[in-house]
């Protein structure tokens, strides 16, 4: 008896260790796109990002505006595929923005831009705040030493796309000019579900 209940408790343990991963859920006008914020290798970054969902300040707000295709960036000579997410208008960004955060490489943190990997957009190192982008297939150059950013350092990624990569596509294939959407896809509500 005693054996049964140490192999139960066993299987709770490992359980609750596999679900303790927060998931956010990031509802837009069309469908849904549950993320995997992974706070133990991205402490600094995936924190940032359940700030935000914990807030609200997301709801109703923000908007994916960008597509980045291999078709809509002819000055580039390093190719990627992502779709970006945030407040887009200045006054927004003044008004809802938290503080830039310090920047979590790569190499830190070992999450690899990926399909369906998420991550902060920046500018310079430490100016990531609320913008996001998810990744569309496998993005090496947006590692720590890849080239798509002249400084080297990447961009800095904190979870993956569980659910919803179907929504993703779509949006990365919606018409646009020189990457900004046509018509940008309201992000009705981003919110924690575990």
């Amino acid at each position: 008896m005693r054996f049964l209940v140490l192999i139960f408790l066993t299987c709770a343990f490992w359980a609750c260790k596999e679900n303790s991963t927060p998931k956010v859920l990031i509802e837009t006008e069309l469908g849904n796109i549950t993320v995997e914020v992974d706070v133990e290798n991205a402490p600094i970054t995936g924190n940032n990002f359940l700030t935000y969902a914990d807030s609200g300040k997301y709801d109703g707000l923000a908007l994916f505006y960008r597509t980045v295709t291999l078709g809509n960036q002819p000055e580039s000579m390093i190719k990627i595929e992502v779709i970006q997410a945030g407040f887009f208008e200045d006054s927004l960004i003044e008004k809802y923005q938290f503080a830039p955060i310090i920047h979590e490489t790569t190499s830190q943190s070992g999450i690899l831009h990926k399909n369906g990997t998420i991550s902060m957009a920046r500018a310079e190192v430490g100016t990531a705040s609320s913008e996001f982008f998810i990744c569309i297939g496998e993005q090496p150059e947006l590692d720590y030493g890849g080239k798509r950013n002249p400084d080297g350092q990447g961009f800095a990624a904190f979870g993956k796309v569980v659910e919803g990569m179907d929504v993703v596509k779509k949006i990365h294939a919606l018409p646009n000019s020189e990457q900004y959407i046509d018509n940008p896809v309201k992000i009705k509500r981003v919110s924690r579900v575990f």
